[in-house]
């Protein structure tokens, strides 16, 4: 077995990802990746940037996906391999860190003992058992893991701390996983959204940035309410969203949500990113009837409720209204039914008279927007009802907490790494020329000042307590 383990890390895939040299390219590589994010417009403020480049070119992005580094294949193949390096580097020293971390011999290191400096040496005022005696209990208020060895000419103590410090490179490399896991789970599971809800209406879709694809929520939201506040230059001070959350047809929580003050709702976070105002259902419309010598009828209506024609010459309905249809402004879809055969369908727009002067001919050139598609009558919109909406960003990631618990943890682990070491201290206590010796040695891992001055300090400390 043992030798089919060194055989497999003598593998070229091991040698390969346990390599130094892939670890830099890929941080190079991360590194690139993140310039692009961030010169080139990502998702929807690509658009802007897209529309000054060649067809060509846009494409080339696309494939690319340098619209959206972040959520592209080759970011994520790159993270991938960075994983994997993490893991197998540290399979690969993970046993040498171990055995270091258990190592027992320190009563067995005798050549620590040579070349102790003179100040680390002194003579105690007691006897060698007494002093021993002594120097033992000391060890035991002072360090967790203490080794003696009791011999005729000579004791031998050995204590240690900071044994732990061996494996903070290690709990940095699993805190870079975790927050690697969590983005990869985040990147797959979560999404980013955008919705609109109109003031006293309720939604349970809500449409991705990226692409506009509808999502289902799985409970409903209702704008109860929505307000605003500005400064005296007409910048806004405060806007603030009132919502019911809704389980089932239920009322689960009522509660508002402002700037830089989000809530969440099983595990979905809801942002209040913008405000505005959308058409309403409710438009009036104006109708005249060619060659009748009677007033033009004035009808307030609603979406989807059904009228009669004045002539009685068949019944109509507004199908659909837009705040803003094909950049025209406010529009109204009118279906009119005749008393027999097919629907008439056309567009209305508010601002009939300057999209007459500014699109000359559409009206009478396109059935679809011609007013008076359905003779003799003619349709004019009059005035549109208009609604506060709040515009709501909507993100869900289920993979934040696997990032809260790896940066955590590389706290932690960069705390072992730089701020603690293993110290090791050997202490001698032997008798020659009629005097009891004491010396004292220490070794560690790392910062050796550090290390000289403990072990200054535990000389002392032995010298007073043994005279």
């Amino acid at each position: 077995m043992p030798k089919a383990k060194e055989k497999e890390k003598g593998s070229p895939f091991w040698d390969f990802f346990t390599s130094v040299r892939l670890t830099i390219a890929i941080l190079i590589l991360l590194a690139i990746a993140s310039i692009a994010g961030t010169l080139i417009p990502q998702r929807e403020e690509a658009a802007r940037m897209a529309h000054e480049m060649s067809p060509a070119m846009v494409q080339l992005f696309e494939t690319l996906q340098l619209f959206d580094v972040y959520h592209s294949f080759w970011f994520r193949i790159i993270i991938a391999v960075l994983g994997l390096n993490l893991v197998i580097c540290s399979i690969d020293r993970f046993p040498l860190a171990w055995k270091r971390f258990k190592g027992s011999d320190g009563l067995e290191r005798t050549a620590v003992f040579k070349d102790v400096p003179s100040h680390r040496m002194f003579s105690a005022g007691a006897k060698k058992d007494e002093t021993s005696s002594r120097i033992a209990e000391w060890f035991r208020r002072h360090f967790r893991r203490v080794q003696a060895k009791n011999g005729k000419q000579e004791d031998v103590f050995y204590a240690e701390k900071g044994r732990y410090s061996h494996f903070g490179v290690y709990l940095v490399h699993l805190s870079v996983l975790f927050i690697i896991l969590g983005g990869m789970i985040g990147s797959f599971a979560g999404f980013e959204a955008n919705v609109n809800i109109p003031e006293g209406d309720t939604i349970d879709t809500v449409f991705l940035r990226r692409n506009g694809h509808p999502v289902q929520l799985g409970f409903s939201i209702q704008c109860r309410s929505f307000t605003a506040e500005f400064y005296e230059n007409g910048a806004p001070k405060e806007y603030k969203s009132e919502l019911t959350f809704y389980e089932n047809g239920k009322p689960v929580l009522d509660t508002p949500v402002l700037v830089n003050h989000p809530v969440t709702f099983k595990g979905i976070t809801f942002y209040q990113a913008s405000y505005g105002s959308m058409a309403g259902d409710k438009i009036l419309l104006r109708i005249s009837k060619e060659g009748s010598g009677n007033e033009d009828k004035l009808v307030e209506t609603g979406k989807g409720e059904i009228f009669s024609l004045p002539g009685e010459e068949g019944k109509f309905v507004v199908a659909d209204v837009r705040a803003d249809f094909m950049r025209l402004g406010p529009a109204a879809q009118i279906q009119v039914q005749p008393p027999s055969g097919e629907p008439v369908l056309f567009w209305i727009f508010l601002k009939h008279e300057a999209i007459k002067e500014m699109v000359p001919g559409l009206f009478e050139k396109s059935p679809r927007f011609n007013f008076q598609a359905y003779r003799p009558y003619s349709f004019f919109m009059q005035k549109v009802e208009t609604k506060n909406y709040t515009g709501l960003q909507v993100n869900r990631d289920p993979g934040v907490s696997f990032v809260w618990i790896g940066c955590i943890m590389m706290i932690l682990g960069f705390f072992l790494t730089f701020y603690s070491s293993h110290r090791r201290v050997w202490v001698k206590v032997f008798e020659k020329d009629g005097k009891v010796k004491v010396r004292v040695v220490g070794r560690s891992n790392k910062n050796p000042a550090g290390l000289d001055r403990e072990l200054d300090r535990i000389t002392d400390s032995l010298r007073n307590l043994t005279q």
